[in-house]
């Protein structure tokens, strides 16, 4: 348990680390870029829905940055830290991520979370039935 409290608290420290990198970027590089398809006016890709008052400047540009920085800040948090840990997992012959294991219903107390391989019901403790292979 504590292997993986360590790996998560790395995890969340190296997802910062990435986090604040690729907001210099997106506002540092993205944005001026989005902002030059606004035109001239200097407020950036968007329109007003009154009367030139800022407060009413409907920002699209702020909002396809946002979109950018979420697609890469998931994208390295997945092939950084997902890809990496399921092929350690794997090597250690555990599987992480993948499907849930099969399970069945128990046909006396209606519990549907027993492993399919149970002989023996978890909740009330009566007979299962064996599943075909």
């Amino acid at each position: 348990m504590r292997g993986d409290v360590i790996v998560v608290a790395v995890g969340l420290v190296v997802a910062l680390a990435f986090s604040m990198l690729i907001t210099a970027f997106t506002t540092d590089i993205i944005n001026p870029i989005v902002a030059s398809a606004g035109g001239k006016t200097g407020n950036g890709l968007g329109f007003y829905v009154s009367d030139h008052n800022q407060k009413t400047f409907v920002d699209i540009g702020a909002f396809i940055s946002a979109i950018i920085f979420f697609v890469i800040f998931i994208s390295v948090v997945y092939f950084v830290i997902v890809v990496p840990y399921k092929h350690v997992q794997a090597r250690r012959g555990q599987v992480v991520f993948g499907d849930p294991a099969p399970v069945k219903t128990c046909p006396a107390c209606l519990s549907s979370d027993l492993p399919a391989a149970a002989l023996k019901c978890k909740y009330c403790g009566t007979d299962q039935p064996a599943v075909a292979a």
